[in-house]
């Protein structure tokens, strides 16, 4: 596979109306942003789409904001060949034929196998629940395959 063709996506959750700087230079240069809920902000919702394109799902914090109508709960989509599906609760993730499921919520990161595909939190880049600080996520894909899934630090 050629690592230079291959697509960015990086991964966010549980921002709560903060993107640090840290975060947005982390940000640069991704082909997508995908963020599983609890933005709390429009202006962060449209900066965030200012950088690349995003696709997002409510959080349990989010209903009072709109974002749009392509904004809900779930998403399920087709990005390079694979099949994602996104939520704010895992429990709320769809079964089946999924390769990468994305969640968020928890503010702790987790990169595991769920099946025949990937299961992947972010973890919180503003408030972590781990002694690990801040965090987001980053896959590389082409072609119908995960070449790489990373949590990457955002201690700085």
């Amino acid at each position: 596979m050629d690592m230079c063709a291959a697509k960015r996506i990086d991964i966010i959750s549980d921002t709560h109306g903060c993107l640090s700087a840290v975060l947005l230079d982390e940000l640069e240069g991704a082909d997508l942003i995908l963020h599983a809920g609890d933005l709390t902000s429009e202006s962060d919702y449209f900066e965030l789409a200012t950088i690349a394109p995003i696709k997002a799902v409510l959080g349990n914090n989010d209903y009072f904001y709109d974002y749009g109508p392509d904004v809900r709960s779930t998403a399920t989509f087709t990005y390079e060949g694979l099949r994602f599906a996104m939520t704010h609760y895992r429990e709320n993730l769809p079964e089946g034929a999924i390769d990468v499921a994305v969640c968020g919520h928890t503010h702790r990161p987790v990169i595991v196998r769920r099946g025949r595909g990937l299961l992947v939190n972010p973890g919180s880049p503003t408030y972590p629940r781990t002694m690990d600080g801040p965090s987001m996520a980053r896959m590389y894909v082409q072609d119908g395959q995960v070449l790489s899934a990373e949590i990457v630090s955002l201690m700085r």
